[in-house]
C-alpha cells in the first residue's frame, strides 16, 4: 500500500494554493506580556492615563506603538470601589493579558448562575493571563483607595 493516491498525506506540509486555508500565526504568550509591559512603562505617566473611566478604550499611541502585528492594546482607569466588565473577547480563540499600571485591582470570575469562582489580584509588575470564561463573567475591581490603570493587550 502507498500513500501517493491519498491527497491529505502526500500534500501534508506543502503551502496550499487556497488563502482559506494558509496558515495563520498567533503571537506568543512572551510577545503579549512584553507587549503589555511596554504599554505600561509608557502609561506610567498620568498624562496619558484615559480620560473617560470605567470604560474599556484604545490605549494612547504611544502605548500601542510597541505592539506589532495583530496585537490590540486597550487600557481602562477605574475609580475606587468601581468595576468594569471583561475583559471579555470577541472570539473564544483570543489570548489576553492584563498588566496593573497603577493601583489595586482584583479580577472576578463568576459562573453563568452568579456564584463567584474566583478572585485574584492583578499583581504591580505581573501579567495575569486571561483564558476563557466558560459561560460565566469577569470583572475586574479597584480594590484599592486610588484611580486604578490597567492595560490589556489581545492578539
Amino acid at each position: 500500500m502507498s500513500v501517493e493516491g491519498i491527497g491529505d498525506v502526500a500534500d501534508a506540509g506543502r503551502k496550499s494554493g487556497y488563502a482559506h486555508l494558509a496558515e495563520r500565526r498567533l503571537p506568543t504568550v512572551g510577545r503579549l506580556v512584553a507587549a503589555a509591559r511596554g504599554a505600561a512603562a509608557v502609561l506610567a505617566r498620568p498624562t496619558l492615563w484615559p480620560a473617560r473611566r470605567g470604560r474599556w478604550q484604545p490605549a494612547p499611541r504611544a502605548a500601542r506603538r510597541g505592539a506589532g502585528g495583530r496585537l490590540r492594546v486597550s487600557t481602562v482607569s477605574l475609580d475606587p470601589n468601581s468595576f468594569v466588565s471583561g475583559p471579555v473577547s470577541p472570539r473564544a480563540a483570543d489570548m489576553e493579558v492584563l498588566f496593573l499600571v497603577s493601583g489595586r485591582a482584583h479580577l472576578i470570575s463568576s459562573g453563568s448562575d452568579g456564584r463567584m469562582r474566583s478572585a485574584a489580584e492583578l499583581a504591580p509588575g505581573r501579567a495575569r493571563v486571561v483564558g476563557g470564561s466558560l459561560g460565566g463573567h469577569q470583572h475586574l475591581v479597584n480594590t484599592g483607595e486610588e484611580v486604578a490603570v490597567v492595560v490589556r493587550v489581545t492578539a
